[in-house]
């Protein structure tokens, strides 16, 4: 599409449309990549008859999913932080900003990821017994194979969240999901032919989600240069203070919310761990994971209206911004409840899939019929730190940001499980989530009054 064909579409077509337009690509994308992210735990379940080795297997994916989460955050941080700058510069017809905001967040990306995969590699086995605390020492020797080869993918895999954001925040949400789903498609294919047709074990699940990454970074660099997206310049890359800047502003949110999550991860790895063993720690991830992939509609969701948000913000358009946000935050939440209930109530199945240790299995399923009583929150909770991370509210987004997995989850996974027990663990996420509403709205409702 044209850039003036581009921008009248942008701020002219209806509100509802346009989100929903641009919001269902990228759910698509979202529930897949949950879904190939969960076939690795699917399949490790599976690598031995020996359920003990199984269980090892399973909690050795859990661990390492900090680290995952840690490079997500950081890929994340320069996505979200150039995504948001570029768009709300081609919203007030700065094209060339908005170009070289594109070249930098993504060289910057490269940079930072090599530095995760030489840093990480070098020190393996201390970050392994760092992160596994209190697991066994098989378990632990799954996590050294499964880390290695993640960190070899580490650079791939933030350039490819970079390339993501930033097609989506120019509303190329159909280019996204291309590059999305080509790689979890891979990754999928590869899952069970590594995993159980070569016998590699977690090695073979680390070496599929390397390549479904690397197959992503490939398809979305292609579609940089189709249409009018931005292409991708060695020439525009400017990593000075300004961009910089913009970068952390629009970034920090994202670094803040996933960076937490895997610090949260880490806390409660420890901490279930200490009071269950190996299968306290396979079935809070077994339900972390399942967790992920019902919010992935969610947050699809949210991605599409950032787009609006930004665009229109830096139109001036700040009523489209508000319309958006409540057609938003009301749809949202009447989806949760209706996946929320259908997930309680079949809880039992949906755990079973992923382990066979009866031991994981009990912790699993009450972890996840604690988070599907508050699953209708995340709508209101996602969407406010969506809406002030895209308008460039950099401190009130980060707070938002920062309260589901820091803020608030991280007292309660301390102090509830001194008095609960391994109860106190499987509830501690839920009661983060019932705390963060009264961060998330007020946050958000000050900024909506200004409009």
């Amino acid at each position: 599409m044209a850039v003036n064909n581009r921008r009248e579409y942008m701020t002219k077509t209806p509100v509802p449309k346009l989100i929903l337009t641009l919001a269902v690509p990228t759910i698509i994308s979202m529930m897949v990549t949950a879904i190939y992210n969960t076939a690795d735990t699917f399949f490790v379940a599976r690598v031995s008859h020996d359920p003990t080795i199984n269980t090892s297997a399973t909690a050795a994916v859990g661990l390492v999913f900090t680290v995952m989460a840690l490079i997500q955050a950081t890929g994340f941080f320069c996505g979200h932080g150039s995504g948001n700058y570029l768009s709300r510069m081609l919203g007030a017809d700065n094209h060339k900003e908005a170009s070289e905001m594109a070249s930098t967040g993504f060289a910057l990306a490269l940079i930072l990821g090599v530095l995760f995969a030489v840093v990480g590699n070098i020190f393996v086995t201390p970050i392994a017994e760092f992160l596994g605390s209190g697991a066994s020492a098989q378990t632990l020797e799954f996590t050294k194979q499964y880390m290695r080869i993640i960190l070899l993918g580490a650079p791939f895999m933030m350039a490819q969240f970079v390339i993501n954001n930033q097609l989506r925040f120019q509303g190329s949400a159909y280019y996204a999901m291309i590059g999305l789903m080509c790689g979890a498609v891979m990754n999928m294919i590869l899952d069970p032919l590594l995993i159980l047709g070569f016998h590699l074990g977690v090695r073979g699940a680390a070496i599929a989600t390397v390549m479904g990454q690397m197959t992503s970074f490939i398809v979305l660099l292609i579609g940089t240069s189709k249409g009018e997206n931005i292409k991708l310049s060695p020439a525009n890359v400017h990593i000075n203070g300004h961009y910089i800047k913009e970068i952390i502003n629009g970034g920090a949110p994202s670094l803040f919310r996933q960076g937490l999550a895997a610090i949260a991860t880490l806390i409660l790895n420890h901490t279930a761990g200490s009071i269950g063993s190996d299968a306290a720690i396979a079935g809070m991830s077994v339900a972390g994971r399942i967790m992920i992939m019902m919010a992935s509609a969610l947050i699809g969701f949210g991605q599409g209206y950032q787009p609006v948000c930004s665009f229109n913000y830096g139109a001036g358009l700040t009523s489209r911004v508000k319309e958006g946000f409540k057609f938003c935050v009301k749809y949202s939440t009447i989806v949760l409840v209706g996946i929320g209930v259908v997930a309680y109530i079949l809880a039992p199945q949906i755990i079973s899939l992923f382990s066979k240790d009866p031991a994981a299995v009990e912790v699993g399923i009450a972890a996840l019929r604690f988070q599907c009583c508050t699953l209708p929150l995340s709508g209101a909770i996602v969407i406010s730190n969506m809406m002030l991370q895209s308008i460039g509210k950099g401190v009130k987004a980060s707070i938002t940001a920062s309260a589901r997995n820091g803020i608030c989850f991280i007292p309660m996974i301390l102090i509830l499980p001194m008095i609960l027990g391994i109860t106190g663990v499987e509830m501690a996420q839920a009661c983060a989530d019932v705390l963060s509403l009264f961060i998330a709205v007020p946050m958000a409702y000050t900024e909506l009054r200004k409009f």
